[in-house]
């Protein structure tokens, strides 16, 4: 092991690890889970909500459930850490639209509950990529035809593409999370790339066709 503990090497699934271990790989994980946070919250509440707060519950309730963890070894240490951060944004999201009940305003982020916000998520990220100033005043009518070639996948592939190519994940974090083999996590972000490449090119066409025309 190396004698650096900032640096060590996360242990495998089902390996305890101890609460100074947790604060170390937390430390490591900083900048990979501010990334799902940044990618994952929804546009309208960024101004409410403190990143480094959140993260900060997220640790705590870590710590809380460390014991837990150790016991039930399920997953591995960063899948797990990244749930404990992603259930604090979804517990987040939920009451800030605690007034708005209907459910094509909330903003749902587990897979469980709808595909339809990760395509949204996505389409605003590639947007903001790939818009010139002189196309804001299209960017909306972009957004929806991103999301609308996005939601062709299915919602797995959609998940795999905001793991992989938006949150930056390897593909066996990929496939733990979504309970995939390494092989089909790798196929599907294979078939979910070329797809996507498709859709931005025709972006780029449609947009340098505005531009001169």
């Amino acid at each position: 092991m190396s004698s650096s503990k900032e640096n060590m090497l996360p242990p495998s699934a089902g390996v305890p690890i101890s609460e100074e271990d947790l604060a170390n790989f937390f430390g490591q994980f900083r900048e990979r889970l501010e990334r799902m946070v940044e990618f994952r919250m929804d546009p309208r509440i960024r101004n409410r909500i403190d990143p480094t707060d959140l993260l900060q519950d997220s640790f705590l309730e870590c710590q809380r459930r460390l014991q837990s963890f150790n016991e039930t070894g399920g997953c591995s240490v960063y899948v797990w850490i990244r749930q404990m951060t992603l259930q604090k944004l979804i517990d987040f999201h939920r009451a800030s639209f605690r007034q708005k009940r209907n459910v094509g305003q909330e903003f749902r982020l587990d897979r469980q509950e709808s595909a339809g916000g990760t395509s949204l998520l996505m389409a605003n990220q590639l947007i903001g990529q790939v818009s010139t100033p002189s196309r804001l005043v299209s960017r909306q009518e972009e957004i929806e035809k991103m999301r609308a070639g996005l939601e062709l996948l299915e919602p797995t592939d959609q998940e795999v593409l905001a793991l992989r190519h938006f949150e930056q994940l390897s593909n066996n974090e990929a496939a733990e999370i979504l309970g995939l083999t390494i092989t089909a996590a790798s196929n599907r972000y294979v078939r979910a790339m070329s797809r996507l490449a498709q859709m931005v090119d025709r972006l780029q066409a449609r947009q340098a066709r505005g531009d001169h025309g």
